[in-house]
């Protein structure tokens, strides 16, 4: 990687950085004439499968069913671990979310560093909501340390555990269509997205509800996780024209040289 690679790397995180925290600022800001004006309010883009997802989540809830949140088998101190970070968030969440439910939510992962981050996150919503009596240790847990373990160690919770939704958001392999085929037998709701290619197009063929590219990072902004969740996906949409208008931009500059050397020849 050269140096320009390094700094055009280190001024998109700069901008999407500065836009995230822009877009996260208070609901009012001070304009010129000194008069706290409304800003406007953050509008997603409708997207069907959270739509789904949430009313799958609703549903679990009032029929006092499980919700299962599998994170996968990333390494957090590795560079996949973003996906298990957007499934941490989204734990959160659905910790919230399922306070007032007779089923916590249930956390399965492939790591023990993840397996322990989804016990404290379950702690920290349990205790933020005053209910830390429904905090269980054991809701967050380690079925597996390889690939096919940890899919046939999380595989019985899919069928026994009252589960209504399954999200699954990590790293995973071609082996997670096991986990997908289980899900559908039961007659649950699944919705899906991973960090791997190969799991993409397994997902893609097998989940109900699949999530391709960024989508995954954006689970926890529709299910209201915050602001700076929300402000995660305007800087997404930022990044994204700026490429776009790069690639544009390059391909004029790239096709005016071409001719410019065939007028000169």
């Amino acid at each position: 990687m050269t140096t320009i690679d390094k700094l055009l790397g280190l001024v998109i995180v700069i901008l999407g950085g500065l836009t995230m925290f822009l877009s996260a600022l208070p609901s009012t800001s001070l304009r010129f004439t000194k008069k706290m004006r409304p800003r406007r309010k953050q509008v997603l883009r409708p997207l069907p499968a959270f739509q789904k997802l949430r009313r799958a989540i609703g549903l679990a809830i009032e029929d006092g069913r499980g919700v299962h949140l599998s994170l996968g088998k990333a390494n957090i101190l590795q560079a996949n671990a973003a996906s298990a970070l957007s499934g941490l968030s989204t734990l959160g969440r659905l910790a919230q979310l399922s306070i007032v439910s007779d089923q916590p939510p249930i956390v399965t992962s492939g790591s023990g560093s993840l397996a322990i981050l989804s016990q404290d996150t379950l702690q920290s919503a349990y205790r933020s909501g005053s209910a830390m009596a429904q905090y269980r240790p054991d809701l967050g847990r380690m079925t597996g340390p390889t690939s096919f373990s940890y899919v046939a160690g999380t595989m019985p919770i899919v069928h026994r555990e009252k589960v209504y939704t399954n999200i699954l958001i990590g790293n995973y392999g071609p082996e997670i269509a096991l986990l997908c085929e289980a899900a559908d037998r039961q007659g649950t709701f699944t919705i899906a997205a991973s960090d791997a290619l190969p799991a993409q197009a397994v997902l893609y063929a097998t989940a109900q509800e699949p999530l391709i590219g960024e989508e995954m990072f954006a689970i926890p902004a529709y299910l209201k996780a915050g602001n700076f969740h929300r402000s995660s996906i305007q800087a997404q949409d930022l990044l994204r024209w700026v490429l776009i208008i790069t690639l544009v931009v390059g391909a004029v500059l790239k096709l005016i040289e071409s001719l410019l050397g065939s007028a000169i020849l």
